[in-house]
Formats: structure tokens, sequence, C-alpha cells
């Protein structure tokens, strides 16, 4: 019996690629005032974007409940040598755990299930799913798929943009700095993933200049093996991106995406999210230069001290006093 991989909706994986490789993609819900849809089932991404500019209430998602992971882990239990459940950040949603709640609800104990936190939401989440589930369809055993999948989340990269920090304000995600924030709105921001939580790394004033900013940001990444488009945009500008993606990466097959409402509800129309598969060699050199350079010190202010002491009274034969602030 084959391994069976599970995702949440948030991982934006298209629908077509779903089917063709069985993966189980469990919907996550958002709501319109009173009314709760599943994404992907109750409401598409058309509909969405479209009641996100026209209504008034701004729409709020909610993670899979961990009844309904039960429900899935149990019915795939039946012809399956194992299960891997592959979830956005664990950071910005309750997702995961409720998956981990889920398993310890299903009936069919004697299938084992893997929860594991991909530490990134939309195509990033869908890329990493992708490729176990081509693994599991190559034949692959449970455990050798769980290490290939860990051994992918640090080879990730994400980076994006915002065409408004409208919805980002309206979900009230911006807290305090709000009416701040607010005076700069025509900015364009760029956004990237940092251990499991969106971050702001600039902005742009133009849209142009925005999308400059992106396709530099996917240039500096080495060695890319795969990469993901999840978008709100017009297709005009996103076949005008891929174009661009083209000539940065001519010979990698981009998967394209709509953005669906976990972020879209914050993001907006006219987003635009990359995630970029990295080679695991030049993820790993990455890994070691990073860490090279946070080991590497400066000599402490105390030895700094020390040598202008002695220095100066070698010279003058008066003492070296530094000063901070009136301090010494």
């Amino acid at each position: 019996m084959p391994v069976k991989i599970v995702t949440d909706s948030s991982s934006d994986i298209p629908p077509e690629i779903a089917r063709e490789l069985d993966i189980t993609v469990v919907p996550l819900s958002v709501r319109f005032g009173s009314q709760t849809y599943r994404d992907g089932i109750d409401i598409m991404p058309q509909e969405f974007y479209r009641r996100l500019v026209a209504e008034p209430v701004h729409p709020a998602t909610s993670a899979v409940s961990p009844g309904d992971f039960a429900g899935v882990y149990t019915k795939l239990a039946a012809g399956a040598a194992g299960i891997i459940s592959i979830h956005l950040s664990r950071k910005v949603s309750a997702t995961y755990d409720a998956a981990v709640q889920g398993r310890s609800l299903m009936e069919n104990k004697a299938c084992p299930v893997e929860v594991i936190d991909s530490k990134f939401v939309t195509i990033a989440l869908g890329l990493i799913t992708i490729a176990a589930a081509r693994a599991a369809r190559a034949g692959e055993g449970m455990q050798e798929i769980v290490a290939q999948v860990n051994a992918l989340i640090p080879c990730m990269r994400v980076y994006g943009i915002l065409d408004t920090l409208k919805y980002v304000m309206k979900g009230g995600r911006l807290g305090k700095a709000g009416p701040i924030i607010s005076s700069i709105l025509p900015v364009k921001p760029v956004l990237t993933m940092k251990d499991g939580t969106v971050a702001p790394i600039g902005a742009a004033r133009t849209r142009l200049k925005a999308i400059e900013r992106l396709c530099g940001l996917i240039a500096s990444v080495p060695m890319v093996q795969g990469l993901g488009i999840a978008h709100s945009t017009s297709e005009e500008e996103l076949l005008s991106f891929v174009e661009k993606i083209k000539s940065i990466l001519p010979d990698v097959k981009p998967v394209i995406a709509k953005l669906g409402p976990a972020l879209g509800v914050h993001g907006g129309p006219g987003s635009i999210l990359v995630g970029i598969q990295q080679d695991i060699k030049a993820a790993a050199a990455a890994s070691e230069s990073r860490e090279r350079k946070i080991t590497f010190s400066l000599p402490s202010m105390q030895s700094i001290k020390e040598g202008f002491r002695q220095r100066r009274k070698e010279e003058t034969g008066q003492p070296f006093v530094l000063r901070f602030d009136g301090m010494r």
C-alpha cells in the first residue's frame, strides 16, 4: 500500500496537480459575516476576491477542526501504509495543532500518521507537498519521505509583494502600528518568511519597482530546482511576470496557482508570492555561511579600550578615558 499525502488548502496547490498526485487537500474556512465557506469547495478565488473588495465586513479565516482531520485520516488509513500530513506554519495558524489532535482522534490507530510543520505558507508549502507526493508515487517508504521533507524545508525561500497594506490593516495585523503605516499606504510592501512568520524586507514606491525588486530577490537565490507562483493579480501582469522569471531561470518551469483566502485575506488583490526550492547542497552551504557570520565576533569593547589606553600611555604618558554619554 502507498503512503498517502495530506495538506491544507493554504498550500494553494492547483487542483489538477493535487488530483494527478493523489494529494488530499483539507479545506480551511473563510467567513464573511455569519456565512462560512470551505476554501476551494464552497468558494473559489475569483468569488473570494470579488467579495473581499465589495463587502463592507472584512472576512476571517479559520483552521480545520481536529474532528475533520480525524475523519480524513480514518478514511485514508484503510488503503495506506502511512499518512504524511504537511501544513502551514504553526506560527500563523492553528492548523498544525489541529492535525496533531486529529491524529489522536482517528479510529484506525494502526496506520501511522506523521504531522509536519512546513514553516511556510501558500505555494512554498505547495512545493514541499508536491515533492512528498512525487516520492510517494515513486514507491518510497514513509520514513524516507519524512526525511526528504525535513531536508527540503530549509531549502525553501519565499518572497512576495503586496499591492497595498489596506487588507493587512483591515485584518488588524498591524496592531498599534496601523495609524502610522496608514500614512504610507501608497508603498508596495516586499515580504519574505523567516522562522515560520511573514516578515517585511522592504518596500517600493511603484508597482514596477516592486516587481523589479522581487525579480532581483529571485535572481539572488543560487541553484534553484523548483519555483511556484501564487497570485491574485491580473492575467496580463502574471504573464509578464512569468516571462521575467523565464529570463532569470530558463530551465525552471514554475507551478502557477491562484492565491487562496488563507493569505489572500491579508494580501488582497494584486499580491504575488513566489516559493523557491533551492538545491539541498546549495542550501546547506548557505546555512554554513550564515553560521560563520553568526559565530564571527568583533573584539570586545574592553579589549579596544585597553589597546587605546596602552597606546596613549606609550605616546603621551597620560591615561586614556573612553566616554559614552557621560559613562566610563
